[in-house]
């Protein structure tokens, strides 16, 4: 160990000058200028107030009020198979995160080992061992065998950042799966609750179909009255019966469709096909509580995939620094401590058997650096196509809250027409019965009047399904869902 450190000492002024050299040398790499992201928003959204009071930070259980979705929601965030897929993604993470970390600390390993060998006497190891003791009386055995054991250690210093970089690197590549996570949690919630409601609005119009099939078969019964009074004709009674099989047959189809729907839910929950608790009376009444949209600006905090971008654009630049640093000279030392004998006897006669050892090594690329010029440019690509990334998210997220605040808008105002619709045309089938009685309109104007109240009244369940979907897409789309 002295000796090693008197020739440091001694040629210390030497490796210095080396090692300026291969500096001075290696600064000379490639630089790129850094693309900015564009983070502007608009101060509001259309017609919309600067209020901040924002309804994505409301959790989810608070936001539904349905004990049915709120429990289906529960069992899919736990057996849902895709998000259980990121759940394993994000501990793959995890531990990139860990692996980068040891590569920046000291390796310390331990070993020992036996050998035996046989040199030919007339070379130059079996003429040394041929004429040299071991001590005074005793040569060296032939063959000749090696027994060791030791500590050893390696350790590159990053003086560059570049292993330190590559741990942060991994570290917001982490948190980005983390908001990949919540991201996936928004969707998978809105598209149960969406399919719900539409599983709601599909018993609504099946019990209206139903609704209109009495009314039909009581007007058929009525017409083939008046065709045994001669008052109307075989016609009427055909054109009748033809509407009652067409909405008998409409009734299958809406059955079919619940029947998918609720195996659709299912699905998204992880379970085997089976009925889907719910609450359908009063899907019309209900309620459409406000939403409170805050201003834009909030989105680059609450919208989770905004987040996971921003994320992947600070682990790019971080990657460019890393490229960047494989430039330049690598520094290693390696150390090593341990026993040697050729005979197990003699490990514990210190010092004799103590063996140790100690190296520093600078390497660094000098001819041929295509490879690493290489990696360079496409950290920077990586850099920019994340930028870009970055920049739709923004105004996917913005676009996604303007539409939907605009879709609400027109659902209320089309929904309050459509309930006047209905009201109107269900009072005028009594008064079209009424008048075709007295014989003062004729059957046809019953049979429209009849389909236009059914139409009307599913154009209403339609409606109030889109509303009740618009107002979770809304919340999806300011960021709220995720927690």
């Amino acid at each position: 160990m002295i000796n090693i450190i008197k020739f440091f000492m001694k040629h210390g002024k030497l490796l210095l000058v080396l090692l300026l050299g291969v500096c001075v040398f290696n600064s000379c790499v490639p630089t790129k200028e850094l693309k900015q992201e564009n983070k502007n928003l608009p101060s509001q959204y259309v017609q919309q107030s600067t209020d901040t009071t924002n309804s994505a930070i409301i959790q989810w259980k608070d936001f539904f009020k349905d004990d049915n979705l709120i429990k289906l929601i529960d069992t899919a965030l736990v057996n849902n198979q895709e998000l259980n897929i990121m759940l394993k993604q994000i501990d793959v993470a995890q531990n990139e995160v860990k692996a980068r970390k040891g590569e920046y600390l000291p390796f310390i390993t331990y070993g020992a080992g036996a050998e035996v060998e046989k040199v030919g006497e007339y070379t130059r190891n079996g003429a040394v061992e041929k004429n040299l003791e071991i001590k005074e009386g005793e040569e060296f055995p032939e063959p000749l065998t090696d027994y060791s054991a030791g500590i050893f250690a390696s350790w590159e210093l990053d003086i560059w950042k570049k292993l330190r970089n590559s741990k942060k690197a991994a570290v917001l590549e982490y948190l980005s799966s983390i908001e990949g996570k919540n991201f996936m949690v928004t969707r998978i919630i809105a598209e149960i609750a969406d399919s719900y409601y539409e599983l709601l609005a599909l018993d609504n119009q099946l019990a209206f179909i139903e609704q209109n099939l009495e009314l039909q078969e009581n007007a058929l019964k009525m017409v083939r009255l008046q065709k045994e009074a001669a008052r109307a004709t075989e016609l009427a009674v055909k054109r009748f019966e033809a509407e009652v099989f067409k909405n008998q047959s409409h009734k299958f189809e809406v059955q079919q469709e619940i029947v998918e729907m609720e195996n659709k839910l299912n699905f998204l929950i992880g379970r085997q096909p089976q009925y889907i608790a719910r609450n359908s009376s009063g899907f019309i009444e209900t309620e459409m509580d406000t939403i409170y949209s805050g201003v834009p600006s909030q989105l680059l905090q609450n919208r989770p995939d905004i987040r996971q971008a921003e994320y992947e654009l600070e682990a790019a630049k971080l990657n460019i620094k890393v490229a960047r640093a494989n430039f330049y000279p690598s520094i290693g030392i390696k150390a090593g401590i341990g026993l040697q004998a050729f005979n197990p006897k003699y490990l514990s006669a210190t010092p004799e058997s103590l063996m140790y050892s100690a190296m520093g090594d600078i390497v660094g690329p000098l001819i041929n650096r295509n490879a690493i010029k290489a990696n360079y440019n496409t950290a920077n690509a990586k850099q920019v196509q994340a930028v870009f990334e970055f920049e739709k998210a923004i105004l996917n997220g913005y676009i996604e809250v303007v539409n939907q605040l605009s879709k609400m808008a027109n659902l209320k105002k089309s929904y309050n027409l459509k309930e006047n619709q209905v009201k109107a045309l269900t009072e005028s089938i009594d008064l079209s019965t009424r008048l075709f009685q007295s014989a003062r309109i004729e059957y046809i104007e019953v049979l429209l009047t009849q389909r236009e109240a059914l139409e009307s009244k599913m154009e209403l369940v339609e409606t109030k399904k889109d509303q009740l979907m618009a107002r979770v897409n809304v919340y999806q789309a300011l960021g709220g869902g995720w927690n």
